[in-house]
């Protein structure tokens, strides 16, 4: 398995370089534009044919955050493949100039990213 942290934006998709993937993770927080964006990368990817396409909810905040994402998401006949907490760890990690990663305890971001991506080597298996 490769995964593959594509620049935020649609030109992988609209270009076609993201054609071959097997998995497309949308990544999308719980506002407007980001939700929108998730969506017409949604519509891009079924038109390549990318058969499985996923939206990962970030920086959520709050159960209403992510009710926000899911309604999208369900409006959008996208499935969610994981939610992924507001951390301000990600914040000190970034000023500090460190790996969020390395910090312990686990930061919550961390352990649910890593629930994910088990989770996604258990489906790809």
């Amino acid at each position: 398995m490769t995964v593959v942290d594509l620049e935020a934006g649609l030109e992988h998709l609209s270009r076609g370089t993201a054609r071959h993937v097997d998995t497309l993770l949308l990544i999308a927080e719980p506002y407007f534009k980001s939700l929108e964006a998730a969506q017409r990368s949604f519509a891009l990817a079924t038109d390549l044919g990318i058969g499985r396409i996923y939206m990962v909810a970030n920086k959520i905040r709050s159960p209403r955050d992510e009710e926000t994402v899911r309604e999208f998401a369900g409006r959008h006949t996208v499935g969610i493949a994981g939610v992924i907490p507001y951390d301000p760890a990600v914040v000190e990690a970034d000023e500090r100039g460190t790996a969020v990663m390395d910090q312990r305890p686990e930061p919550t971001s961390v352990a649910a990213i890593r629930r994910l991506a088990n989770q996604l080597l258990t489906t790809a298996a």
